[in-house]
């Protein structure tokens, strides 16, 4: 976003541009299940995590995650996690890549593979951000129109995905990569006065 007035570097983020944070965790299916969006740019995605309500209901154990159990022929119990990239702190249901690059063939191979699975959450941005172009260059507005507006867009997401079956069918190929697209392959049905459906 364009830099708020009178904000100093609050909004200032790593990259050298003013922002907001949109944290998120996304299904397989590419919906959005939760968003954490409207910290300073300055906070990093650990730190945005760490302060979250998903983070709290986490460490409280209130999001009613499945009981560990063992993987398909294997024997020990594991636990349900999502799969993040190095900003986040390790803990019991997060899994992350190893650090370093003294890594050992099974290492990289690991972090490939969860690479691989991250590519996901990585997809579900870059297509939100092609579909809404608002987000193809710094949007004029304070951060709290910003926030409002990033949260409309990530509801707009889902519903697309739920009401057109080839909305990331047609953005992604059969490996996953994100396919260029252009703007006006979805089209919005016009919503008649007075009908919800």
């Amino acid at each position: 976003m364009e830099a708020p007035t009178r904000c100093g570097s609050t909004y200032f983020n790593y990259k050298g541009t003013h922002s907001i944070v949109l944290m998120a965790i996304a299904d397989a299916e590419y919906k959005f299940v939760y968003i954490d969006v409207g910290c300073n740019g300055r906070v990093s995605d650990g730190g945005v995590f760490g302060k979250s309500t998903f983070q709290h209901a986490l460490n409280m154990n209130s999001l009613g995650l499945p009981s560990s159990r063992p993987l398909e022929g294997r024997e020990l119990n594991v636990p349900y996690v999502l799969v993040a990239d190095d900003a986040f702190r390790m803990q019991k249901h997060l899994l992350k890549p190893y650090p370093g690059r003294n890594l050992s063939a099974g290492q990289r191979i690991f972090n490939y593979r969860l690479s691989r699975a991250r590519r996901i959450v990585e997809n579900v941005f870059g297509i939100m951000a092609k579909r809404f172009q608002v987000f193809s260059r710094p949007i004029r507005l304070n951060p709290t129109k910003t926030t409002k507006v990033t949260m409309a867009c990530c509801a707009l997401h889902n519903f697309l995905i739920t009401k057109s079956s080839n909305y990331v069918e047609s953005q992604t190929d059969e490996e996953g990569n994100l396919i260029p697209i252009e703007f006006n392959q979805v089209s919005l049905r016009p919503v008649q006065e007075g009908t919800v459906e």
